[in-house]
C-alpha cells in the first residue's frame, strides 16, 4: 500500500510539477527563502547543508526525516540500471521521498559529468578539456556544455560537478586532462564558456543545469603534480596564476564552487576562511554556495568534529559526505549548542543553497522532464561533438605532406589495440571513475571511423601488434594511455610505453610511411616514436565520436589545434610552461600544423 501511494504521488508529481521554463521574479528570491529559513528548525537548517552519497543512503527516509539537502552519485556510485531512464527514475524517486518532507524542500543532485554525461550509458562522450583547450574555441566549449546540460537534465539530475578551472602546470599530475592548459587566460576564457553553457540564460529553463567551477584554489600547481598535495606559491603567484579562472566564472554566474583537496603553503584549502570566506565571498563578491570536496574535510587536522567545525567556520556550506551524514548531523548540532558554530554562519549557508534551489525552480518543478530523456545520444549531439574532437586534434609532424591521407586506392594498415577501443578514446570519468578499456560506451572507433571513410577502392586492414607492414602503402598506428583518473593517474614517468615504441619500431621496418595518433591524457615523452612517424597528431581523449579523427586524417577539414599544454623534450623538463625562463620545449604552448 505504501509503495502505491508513493508511486500515486510520484505521478502527480510528473503530471502537474516537471522542470519547465517558466522563470521566478527575482525580487521574490530574497522573500521567498527568508520566509523558508524563518520556518526551519536548527535539524531542518543542518540537512539542507548535507550532501549525502546514493550509496550510502541506506535507509532513503532519511531524505525525509534529517531534510537532506542534496545527494551524488560519486564515480562509482551508479544506479543498477545506467540508462538514461534508470537515472531518471532513480532521481524521480529520491526527489519524491524528499518532496514527503516537514517543509517539503527538493534536493539537488550532483554527478561528475565533466565531458558529458558520462556515467549514463548511450549518452554522447565528448573530448575531455584538455582536447577542448586545443581548440581554443569558446563558442564550441558553451555548444558541448549547453548539450551536456541537456543530457544531465533528461535524466533529472540538476548539478554537474564542472567545469574544472585548474590550471595544470605539471603534466605528471593525474588530472591534467580535466583542465583546459597551463595558460590562467586559455583558462578564463574557456572556463566562463563552460558555465555559460551549462547555465543557459536562466538557471530556471529545463535544459539548464547548476555549474560547480572547481577545485579552489591551486590543485593545478601542487609541488611535483601530487593529487591532493601542496601549492608552494607567494599569494601574488597564486592569484595571478590559479585564481583567475574564477574570475571569469563568478562573472558567468556560476552557482557553486567546490573546494580543493590540495593545500596552500601548508594549509588544507578546506579550512581556510582567508581564502573561502574573505577573498571567495568578500572580496570576489561570490553569491552561489561553496561545497566540499568528496569527504573532503575529512583531511582537516584534527578528530571529526573538529574538522566539521573548521570547515563551517572558513565559510563551507555543504558538505560531501560519502559515509557519515548522521554521525556529521549530530556533532554538527553538538557544535551549535556548545556556542562553537555560531546560526548566523548556517543561515548564510542555508541561504545561498535554497536561492539557487530557487533560481533552478526547483521549488515548482522538481521532477525529470522525460521529453529530454529522448534526446541522450542523439544525432545531432553527436555531430557537435564529431566537431569538437577535429577541432581538438593538434598536428606535430608532417613530413612530406603524408597527410592528408587519399581516400582512393590505398591499401591502408591500422595498427594498435588502441585504434579499435571507445574505452581508450574516453579515457577516465567514464561509466566507471577510472575508466577502463573496451566497449565502455556506444560510438564509433577510430578504426571503425576510417574503414567508413574510404572509397571502395581502398582496403583497410587492422593487426593490433603491427603485422604485415609490408604489405600497406600506408600504416595508421593508434597508440596511447589506458584510461585512469585523479591520484591513480599521477605518474613520474610520461614515456610512450615500451609496447607502444616497439609496436611502431616493427612497423616502421617496412619503410612505409606512418601516422602516429596518440591518444593521452596530457603530452608525452615520444623521442622513441617520433622519429619514425611521418606524421604525428596529439588526439588527446576525444571520446566517442571516432569519426572527428578521420575527418582530419583524410582531409575533409584541416587540423585546427594549437597546444594547450608545452610539449617537454623529456621527464627531467617537466614541468614546462609558457613563460619560463630557458623555454625550450619540444613543442612550444600554441603549437599546431594545418593543411
Amino acid at each position: 500500500m505504501k509503495n502505491f501511494v508513493l508511486a500515486l504521488l510520484m505521478i502527480l508529481l510528473v503530471a502537474c510539477s516537471q522542470k519547465g521554463t517558466e522563470s521566478i521574479n527575482e525580487s521574490e528570491y530574497n522573500d521567498r527563502v527568508e520566509n523558508l529559513i524563518n520556518k526551519m528548525t536548527i535539524d531542518e537548517k543542518i540537512g539542507q547543508m548535507v550532501q549525502v552519497d546514493v550509496l550510502a543512503l541506506t535507509d532513503e527516509n532519511d531524505l525525509k526525516n534529517l531534510a537532506i539537502g542534496s545527494v551524488l552519485s560519486g564515480g562509482d556510485s551508479d544506479p543498477a540500471d545506467i540508462s538514461p531512464s534508470g537515472w531518471a527514475n532513480l532521481y524521480d524517486r529520491l526527489q519524491g521521498i524528499a518532496l514527503q518532507s516537514r517543509l517539503k524542500i527538493p534536493i539537488i543532485y550532483g554527478i561528475d559529468a565533466v565531458h558529458g554525461n558520462n556515467n549514463v550509458y548511450g549518452a554522447v562522450i565528448f573530448p575531455h578539456n584538455i582536447g577542448l583547450g586545443a581548440s581554443g574555441n569558446e563558442d564550441l566549449v558553451k555548444k558541448v556544455s549547453e548539450i551536456t546540460a541537456t543530457e544531465i537534465a533528461g535524466t533529472g539530475i540538476d548539478w554537474t560537478f564542472a567545469p574544472c578551472v585548474a590550471v595544470p602546470r605539471n603534466e605528471k599530475w593525474g588530472r591534467t586532462y580535466e583542465g583546459f592548459g597551463e595558460s590562467p587566460d586559455l583558462v578564463k576564457k574557456l572556463g566562463a564558456a563552460s558555465v555559460k553553457g551549462f547555465q543557459g540564460i536562466n538557471l530556471n529553463s529545463s535544459t539548464s543545469v547548476l555549474a560547480c567551477a572547481k577545485h579552489y584554489l591551486g590543485d593545478g600547481g601542487t609541488q611535483n603534480g601530487i593529487d591532493q598535495g601542496n601549492t608552494i606559491l607567494s599569494e601574488a603567484d597564486m592569484r595571478q596564476i590559479h585564481l583567475q579562472g574564477y574570475l571569469t566564472a563568478i562573472d558567468a554566474g556560476v552557482g557553486s564552487i567546490m573546494v580543493s583537496y590540495s593545500s596552500w603553503n601548508g594549509q588544507k584549502m578546506h579550512g581556510s576562511k582567508y581564502w573561502i570566506t574573505d577573498v571567495l565571498k568578500k572580496e570576489l563578491g561570490f553569491e552561489g554556495f561553496v561545497v566540499s570536496d568528496w569527504a573532503g574535510i575529512d583531511q582537516l587536522p584534527g578528530d571529526f568534529k573538529s574538522d566539521i567545525e573548521n570547515s563551517i567556520n572558513a565559510g563551507l556550506d555543504m558538505i560531501m559526505l560519502p559515509n557519515n551524514h548522521r554521525e556529521f548531523i549530530k556533532l554538527f548540532k553538538q557544535l551549535v549548542t556548545e556556542g562553537r558554530i555560531k546560526e548566523d554562519r548556517i543561515n548564510d549557508a542555508v541561504r545561498r543553497i535554497l536561492t539557487i534551489k530557487f533560481k533552478m525552480g526547483l521549488f515548482e518543478r522538481p521532477l525529470t522532464d522525460r521529453a529530454l530523456t529522448a534526446q541522450i545520444g542523439s544525432k545531432e549531439h553527436r555531430e557537435v561533438a564529431r566537431q569538437a574532437v577535429r577541432e581538438s586534434l593538434v598536428l606535430l609532424k608532417n613530413d612530406a605532406k603524408v597527410l592528408p591521407l587519399s581516400k582512393e586506392n590505398k591499401k591502408i594498415l591500422v595498427v594498435g589495440s588502441a585504434a579499435d577501443d571507445i574505452g581508450m578514446q574516453c579515457g577516465g570519468w567514464t561509466v566507471t571513475w577510472q575508466g577502463n578499456t573496451g566497449k565502455v560506451q556506444p560510438g564509433t572507433t577510430i578504426l571503425q571511423a576510417i574503414k567508413s571513410s574510404v572509397s571502395s577502392s581502398s582496403k583497410v586492414t587492422f593487426s593490433a601488434d603491427g603485422n604485415g607492414a609490408e604489405n600497406a602503402d600506408v600504416i595508421i598506428a593508434v597508440i596511447g594511455e589506458t584510461p585512469y583518473a585523479e591520484m591513480k593517474g599521477d605518474k613520474n614517468d610520461l614515456s610512450i610505453s615500451t609496447k607502444d615504441a616497439n609496436l611502431i619500431s616493427k612497423v616502421s621496418a617496412s619503410g612505409k610511411p606512418i601516422v602516429t595518433v596518440l591518444l593521452s591524457g596530457r603530452p608525452m615523452i615520444i623521442d622513441k616514436v617520433l622519429p619514425q612517424s611521418s606524421s604525428f597528431l596529439a588526439a588527446w581523449l576525444p571520446g566517442t565520436e571516432g569519426e572527428g579523427v578521420a575527418d582530419i586524417l583524410f582531409g575533409d577539414y584541416s587540423p585546427k589545434g594549437k597546444l594547450s599544454h608545452s610539449w617537454p623534450r623529456s621527464n627531467n623538463q617537466i614541468p614546462i610552461n609558457i613563460g619560463d625562463a630557458n623555454y625550450d620545449p619540444l613543442f612550444a604552448f600554441g603549437f599546431g600544423l594545418t593543411y
